[in-house]
């Protein structure tokens, strides 16, 4: 399908600013694993994701990962395009997590839409808001919420999202997407499943209680 079916706001550029970003805008394929773009001195340009799944990555000095949010279809992701983003400070790092197809528009084409149309321009900032309080909302997770709730909401997302009961998933990845140690996730899986909730097998993880799963990720603190 062409670019302008995946622009949300593609009816409010002019001819010719359709027709720049058209001549000039590329479709990508990367497979799972690729990384896209790899902190705030690579500029790759702004990103639409046409297929597959990607994933907005934040490391620690000591390279500890975590995922601060992800990309599916008819996603744009601009952390990819940090140079025209002048406020953006933060080092994302954006990686497939699914084989995907995605357009690429160069950041100076970008620059120059953004600066000619108040639509654009506007429609810029609504995606960074949106970014924005999702890394807040993560910020509160990690802050405020105990392990065990958060991996239980986890899988739980995880399950919905791949549409089954089983997740080819290790432990490593679990950590990478959560921000914390494999050992962590390996001691708390083993505590779900001596509870009865998931069953454990070399790469995988089967949720056998998705229900109290669920209720343990909604549950309220507990004072002490």
């Amino acid at each position: 399908m062409e670019f302008s079916n995946y622009f949300p706001i593609w009816n409010k550029l002019t001819a010719s600013q359709q027709a720049l970003i058209q001549d000039s805008c590329v479709l990508r394929r990367a497979t799972a694993g690729t990384i896209l773009h790899n902190g705030s001195l690579d500029c790759l340009g702004l990103l639409l994701v046409q297929s597959g799944q990607l994933r907005a990555v934040m490391l620690s000095p000591e390279g500890r990962e975590i995922t601060i949010y992800r990309l599916f279809e008819q996603d744009i992701c601009l952390f990819s395009a940090s140079c025209v983003m002048r406020s953006i400070q933060f080092e994302i790092t954006i990686e497939v997590e699914k084989d995907a197809e995605l357009w690429i528009i160069p950041p100076d084409v970008y620059q120059t839409v953004m600066e000619e149309s108040a639509a654009v321009a506007n429609y810029t900032n609504e995606i960074m808001s949106s970014r924005f309080s999702e890394v807040m909302w993560l910020m509160e997770q990690v802050m405020w919420k105990s392990f065990d709730r958060r991996l239980a909401g986890f899988l739980v997302q995880e399950s919905l999202l791949e549409g089954a009961p089983v997740l080819k998933i290790t432990h490593e990845r679990i950590a990478n997407h959560l921000g914390t140690a494999r050992e962590v996730v390996t001691r708390m899986l083993r505590y779900f499943q001596r509870e009865g909730m998931v069953r454990l097998a070399r790469g995988s993880v089967e949720l056998l209680d998705e229900q109290g799963l669920c209720e343990l990720a909604e549950r309220e603190k507990e004072s002490p």
